[in-house]
């Protein structure tokens, strides 16, 4: 959600990223200056981080940044790609509100009024660093040990048995760091990375593929699913090849092979060898 907050004595909008645990209702939020995409997904490793672990499930609403539309005759949802992305990078599962209904994630939608109305409602800041400071200190001190008005009890004190179901979110490195590549797959079936080749399957040549790559893992995908995954070259000019993805494609890399190299040399036998190989002559 946004608002306008006094900061250094001028009037700025803020857009306010807030997160909610379905079970204990207790809140993560952060401030930002835009609504784009690198903002919901900073905002949502934030979160991940301040709960200490990744939840199975994300209920978002119909952001531009991440949902691209809704199919009502197939009713199923077309998810950016690059956030689809970031979704299987921590391999947390997607539900998408119903265009137009927020009540169907009241908690969020709940979380944000209150976010306005008790901790930024009536304050002015020095700077937006102070902004910053403020709701880190309002999320411990407030938002955490308040009475909740719908469980009757603090979030903290709830979190205590939600913390055990949430996975683990240390040892995964953040999907921020990927960096993300267009490509057209070539003739031979590869891409190419870095000066690098990289195999895709050989029924997309000429396909254009998104190409991420974190370190030491490239990922290609089609239409919003992985279609390779290879480990990067360190070197230059290699060539990294699966070969289920050649298929009536190309070889790994063209080399003559002995039915080529001898071909010429057999057909320049003599008429006596094959009168011999057959018995005799016409």
């Amino acid at each position: 959600g946004q608002c306008r907050v006094r900061i250094e004595g001028e009037s700025e909008r803020v857009f306010l990223f807030v997160a909610t645990l379905g079970y204990s209702r207790r809140n993560f939020v952060c401030a930002f200056r835009h609504e784009r995409q690198s903002a919901w997904l900073t905002g949502i490793e934030a979160a991940f981080a301040h709960f200490g672990g990744r939840p199975q499930t994300l209920l978002i609403d119909n952001a531009r940044a991440l949902v691209e539309r809704h199919d009502r005759v197939r009713r199923h949802v077309h998810l950016n790609p690059r956030f689809e992305a970031f979704c299987r990078h921590w391999d947390v599962a997607v539900r998408v509100c119903a265009p137009f209904r927020a009540r169907t994630k009241g908690k969020t939608e709940n979380g944000v009024g209150y976010v306005k109305k008790n901790a930024i409602a009536g304050h002015a800041f020095e700077s937006w660093a102070a902004l910053e400071a403020h709701l880190r200190g309002w999320m411990r001190q407030v938002a955490d040990v308040r009475i909740h008005g719908t469980t009757g009890v603090a979030p903290l004190e709830r979190f205590a048995q939600e913390r055990a179901h949430l996975r683990p979110f240390t040892g995964i490195g953040s999907f921020l760091h990927t960096r993300e590549l267009v490509r057209r797959v070539n003739a031979e079936s590869c891409i190419e990375l870095d000066t690098n080749a990289y195999s895709v399957p050989w029924r997309l040549i000429g396909e254009t593929v998104t190409v991420l790559v974190q370190g030491g893992t490239v990922s290609v995908e089609h239409a919003g699913k992985e279609v390779a995954r290879h480990a990067r070259l360190s070197g230059s000019r290699g060539r990294s090849i699966q070969r289920q993805h050649l298929f009536g494609g190309c070889r790994e890399s063209w080399q003559p092979s002995r039915a080529s190299e001898t071909a010429p040399a057999a057909l320049l036998r003599p008429l006596a060898d094959y009168e011999a190989l057959i018995g005799g002559g016409w």
